[in-house]
């Protein structure tokens, strides 16, 4: 079949690329971590007990719910700004001519820039005891994560580090609004992924990322809480900048695994 059969102009069976662009991610956001919430009895797999996600997290997940659908909401508004600032539709399938060595570009550079903002403003936001006790430790209530819980934030967190980070990802690596659809779903799906709580084999992007659930819930631990600031792609700022924490994956007697630190950082 001829992609002109199922694609218009400015958009993908008649939705603007701009719509797909911020509606997308939002999207992929439910539905991929409902299906992790579908395999979460998985107590094999499991870096905290159920028990453990019950007992010591500090807000209730209709809580968690309420507070990411409020940052979604900004996120749309901001999106559809920034699209309606910076094109129209009548450009938005310029991407279908691009190479794949221009996507694949324009994909880095967007990982490079969104790795770099979120690494400083997150580290930023840890070191200043002002933006941490008000801002910051809203997320950190999450002390065991969960999947949609991935961007429990407060707003002006969320619209610091996530939605100005995602606008500078877009803006500094050229991508068109239709890229940005896939860019922005793999965000998601990463960010999401690496909020999970599990450790399940053959997951690509343990393979293919240092930055992966168990690296990302040391930092949610009280001894991680001043390393392993990179998100939510590589741990390179991380590593340059001595705030990598290595740590061992080690199976508990119950099941599962525990990320456990491989030096002794808990007392600094």
């Amino acid at each position: 079949m001829n992609i002109e059969t199922v694609e218009f102009r400015g958009g993908i069976y008649g939705v603007s690329d701009e719509l797909l662009g911020t509606i997308s991610p939002i999207v992929v956001y439910w539905v991929y971590s409902g299906l992790y919430c579908m395999l979460g009895g998985m107590e094999n797999y499991r870096l905290h007990t159920k028990k453990d996600e019950d007992e010591k997290n500090l807000v209730t997940k209709k809580e968690v719910v309420k507070g990411v659908l409020l940052q979604q909401a900004v996120q749309a508004v901001v999106a559809t700004i920034l699209f309606a600032v910076t094109g129209n539709d009548g450009e938005s399938g310029g991407d279908q001519q691009a190479s794949f060595l221009v996507l694949a570009r324009q994909f880095f550079v967007g990982m490079v820039v969104l790795d770099t903002w979120q690494y400083f403003m997150h580290r930023f936001m840890h070191q200043n005891k002002f933006l941490y006790k008000h801002i910051h430790s809203q997320h950190h209530r999450l002390v065991v994560p969960y999947a949609f819980g991935a961007l429990y934030n407060h707003p002006l967190e969320g619209l610091i580090l996530d939605t100005i980070g995602g606008a500078l990802a877009f803006l500094f690596s050229g991508m068109s609004p239709r890229a940005s659809i896939f860019f922005f779903s793999l965000a998601t799906i990463k960010t999401v992924d690496d909020h999970c709580g599990l450790w399940l084999p053959g997951n690509l992007f343990h393979i293919v990322f240092k930055n992966n659930s168990a690296y990302h819930d040391v930092h949610h631990q009280l001894y991680g809480s001043k390393y392993n600031f990179s998100q939510p792609f590589f741990v390179t700022w991380d590593r340059i900048l001595g705030t990598y924490m290595p740590y061992a994956l080690v199976k508990r007697p119950e099941g599962g695994y525990e990320a456990r630190p491989d030096k002794d950082c808990k007392d600094d």
